[in-house]
């Protein structure tokens, strides 16, 4: 039959899958939309901004661990997508942008909305395509979907221009839809010296970052850690790899974490880093991270073995088909002395969490929500103070319920991910954890989530501050407050209701527990404004540029040297 290009597109979007698409239309991609128009399998989710049809999509695709789409237009349209496909390559996350471009005899003429999105999009996509005819289509669309969704996962971008989307050819024979490859075999050498430093270990610990959970490997991870007796850490991004429940758990590690943690991997003498990069807000100085240890590296990224740690074991693979053969080449035993000394740290370091009960603290409104909140919540954040509260006050005990900008910290990231979250997964309840100031920067997705009637609810930590940056110049720049708090003092609720959300303030009610609860399970989209003190500040810290033993658990009155 006789299609044009941009009846291709759809076509094969259908053909993958797709059946959400968040965007914006402009001139240069009219035909896309004209064609999605008349698509009886993929709804469209109008966004009010590009960079939140990019959150949108991250929020689809981190809930589910598939490739999800979004589309814009040349241009404005383009460049506004750049922060979030950069966000999603460093979270290693798979999404498809598919923008509009000006037709071929118009590039390199300076021509309205014209700007080279291919060129721009090179630093912080996985892989980037133009698409010079409607038959290339045919091989681009498929393999955008393997590229995204094989080794490690990461963002790709298609730019089509407006008389390729026009072209009309025949298709013969649909191609086949793109899957994720599968990886190559595993060194058994590497994996018997691996299994031969862990047996000869006595005080392990295991690292689990994102790619467990993107590899699917929390089963095995469990099953893992249970033979060879070792305490787990996480990352940021490996939150819920590992149930926060499990006694063999000591929470997260880095530049927040609880002090017994950052203390067990002073002592450790194996560290076995899983689909973990070693960023530098989990090591700190990373000449003192985990000094006595020697290290097994495993990690889908060929990239990253060696890059920033030297390890005396690096395997290259998918980390759940690694912990398949690794597992049992080790022999299973009990660490009961190392146990009992992570024991003895959590009692002598534990993490405080001030008024924990109050829903009206900086620690409390996350400890509160979770009360009373069901166990499978999906938490979006955005990035600050209450970003790092709820890594440490939030439990998850199973992967894909923890949604946060990890490697770029994108402030504006939280609510549009919670609507590609709440739209994904419409049976669960989604929260997300904003700020002030984060909040402020992809506002007008509100309007977005109640178009779509998406149930989420949005939990102001509002102390009218960018209070991470106040924190920082309050202790490492003299009290030197400049350009972190903001002069006037918006009424989020009335914002709120503008764009036709629910709104309950918990600074206006003489029971603000009863109000969080009747908030929480209310229906649709809803704000909630929790009045922060400005002073409340995120311990431990670890100083930038600082050792992780180094870090700070208490506030100080003199400026701390960085």
């Amino acid at each position: 039959m006789n299609y044009t290009g941009a009846e291709i597109l759809i076509a094969l979007l259908e053909r993958q899958g797709i059946e959400r698409i968040a965007g914006i239309p402009g001139g240069a991609n009219l035909p896309m939309y004209d064609a999605l128009s008349r698509s009886g399998k993929i709804r469209h989710i109008l966004a009010r901004h590009e960079q939140g049809a990019g959150f949108i999509a991250q929020g689809q695709a981190r809930v589910t661990g598939k490739a999800a789409v979004f589309f814009a237009t040349s241009g404005p349209g383009a460049t506004n997508t750049i922060t979030a496909l950069a966000d999603a390559k460093l979270d290693s996350i798979p999404v498809i942008c598919i923008t509009g471009q000006v037709p071929k005899s118009l590039i390199g003429t300076d021509a309205f909305q014209e700007i080279d999105t291919f060129g721009l999009s090179l630093p912080v996509t996985k892989h980037s395509y133009f698409a010079q005819s409607a038959e290339e289509l045919l091989q681009i669309i498929p393999e955008a979907f393997r590229v995204a969704n094989s080794g490690r996962p990461g963002p790709v971008l298609i730019d089509i221009p407006k008389d390729v989307q026009m072209e009309r050819i025949q298709v013969e024979r649909w191609p086949e839809p793109g899957r994720r490859e599968l990886e190559s075999a595993i060194e058994a050498k590497a994996i018997r010296e691996a299994a031969a430093m862990i047996d000869e270990a006595e005080r392990p610990i295991i690292y689990l970052g994102g790619g467990a959970i993107h590899s699917g490997a929390e089963a095995r991870t469990l099953e893992f850690a249970e033979r060879i007796h070792a305490p787990v850490t996480t990352t940021l991004m490996g939150l819920g790899a590992f149930p926060a429940s499990h006694p063999q758990s000591i929470g997260m590690l880095g530049m927040h974490a609880a002090r017994y943690t950052n203390k067990a991997l002073e002592e450790c003498d194996l560290l076995i880093a899983l689909g973990a990069r070693f960023d530098d807000r989990a090591t700190g100085k990373v000449a003192q991270f985990c000094p006595n240890a020697k290290i097994v590296h495993i990690d889908i990224d060929n990239a990253e073995l060696h890059k920033i740690k030297t390890a005396h074991v690096g395997i290259q693979a998918d980390l759940n088909a690694a912990l398949q053969e690794l597992a049992p080449a080790t022999r299973a035993r009990r660490r009961e002395a190392w146990m009992e000394r992570i024991a003895e740290l959590k009692r002598d370091f534990p993490m405080e969490m001030p008024d924990r009960e109050s829903p009206t603290s900086a620690y409390g409104i996350i400890r509160q929500t979770q009360r009373i909140c069901p166990q499978d919540t999906i938490v979006t954040t955005d990035v600050g103070q209450h970003q790092m509260r709820a890594a440490q006050a939030f439990a998850f005990e199973q992967p894909r319920r923890w949604l946060t900008s990890g490697g770029l910290g994108t402030m504006g990231f939280g609510l549009p991910a919670a609507i590609g979250a709440a739209l994904e997964a419409p049976k669960q309840r989604v929260v997300c954890f904003s700020g002030d100031g984060s909040l402020m920067m992809n506002i007008q997705e509100l309007a977005t989530a109640a178009e779509e009637g998406a149930d989420l609810k949005v939990v102001l930590c509002n102390n009218n501050s960018l209070g991470l940056v106040h924190q920082q110049q309050t202790l490492f720049y003299g009290k030197n407050i400049f350009a972190s708090n903001f002069s006037s003092h918006l009424d989020f609720c009335m914002i709120a209701r503008g764009f036709g959300v629910g709104a309950y303030d918990l600074a206006k009610t003489e029971d603000p527990q009863a109000l969080l609860e009747e908030a929480l399970n209310a229906k649709g989209t809803v704000l909630i404004n929790v009045p922060i003190d400005v002073t409340h500040k995120v311990f431990p810290m670890v100083p930038p540029g600082g050792a992780n033993s180094e870090a700070i658990h208490e506030q100080v009155e003199e400026e701390v040297a960085i």
